[in-house]
């Protein structure tokens, strides 16, 4: 097979040669080339050394998922290593490994959306729970810096008794809400304590239940957000959702008020939040 067309056994080659031996307590004599031998690589990976001289060579097929993440652990390859090593094999990035929760974001982030002025934004992890929110957000959505994290979950907040409150089209928010958290869960691995949300909400909100039993999936992506607040009228945000780079297990909402009208109601409510 051409070496152009055969990308995968390229790169499998390459990374085989930047592998020290002495790392491995392998013998460094009578080593023609650098890095390990294919054998060496093999048992590492515990697959069989043909197979993967095949893999090298283009011949085979399409190795296995659980086939990638050994060699990935062989080559101890970083994420981007690793997602590369998936595209080229199997043409899609690795499932998201779902990472122990943090209750902080990068500070670079918090940054980034301090310096928004006036268009709400947060930071949520898969299951909907918002970690990083900018001063708009918390005078729009609500306080998010005096809730405990639970308290902070949009979905158990949308399907709680005053859920419905200040939501004019709160069915489709709802339903759009339910079908984007069951594609980032699954994408997520279905962590346990997604799960343990989902039943938690399944048992306390039919609505929640019968929603979840269609089994939409959902992008958040963007559209128009309305809520209606007392002594503002109705408020329209447009809002954009943004992959983290670095941290699949976070995404990045936007909500940009929709008309020159909707921006001062939004400052209006910024400014009722500043300290006397």
């Amino acid at each position: 097979m051409d070496q152009d067309s055969n990308l995968l056994g390229a790169y499998l080659k390459e990374r085989r040669a930047r592998l020290d031996p002495a790392a491995y307590g392998l013998p460094l004599q009578r080593r023609r080339t650098p890095g390990l031998r294919r054998e060496e690589v093999a048992q590492l990976a515990h697959v069989s050394a043909t197979w993967y001289t095949w893999l090298e060579q283009g011949r085979g097929g399409a190795p296995s998922e659980d086939v990638l993440e050994r060699l990935a652990r062989a080559f101890s390859l970083n994420d981007e290593e690793r997602e590369h090593l998936f595209l080229l094999a199997q043409d899609r990035p690795p499932r998201l490994r779902h990472a122990e929760r943090s209750e902080a974001i990068p500070p670079q982030l918090q940054r980034v959306i301090d310096a928004i002025p006036d268009s709400p934004a947060v930071v949520k992890t898969p299951d909907w729970t918002v970690i990083g929110w900018n001063k708009a957000a918390e005078a729009v959505f609500a306080d998010f810096a005096s809730m405990a994290p639970g308290e902070r979950n949009l979905l158990r907040r949308l399907f709680r008794a005053d859920g419905h409150d200040h939501l004019p089209d709160w069915q489709a928010v709802a339903r759009l809400l339910v079908g984007s958290v069951r594609r980032d869960a699954l994408r997520a691995g279905m962590p346990a304590e997604i799960q343990a949300l989902v039943d938690e909400l399944s048992e306390s909100s039919a609505e929640f239940r019968a929603m979840w039993a269609d089994q939409d999936v959902v992008a958040h992506g963007a559209g128009l957000k309305r809520i209606d607040y007392p002594g503002f009228g109705e408020v329209g945000l447009e809002y954009s959702t943004f992959a983290v780079d670095g941290r699949p297990d976070l995404a990045l909402l936007i909500f940009n008020p929709a008309t020159p009208e909707d921006r001062r109601k939004v400052q209006a409510m910024m400014a009722l939040r500043l300290p006397e």
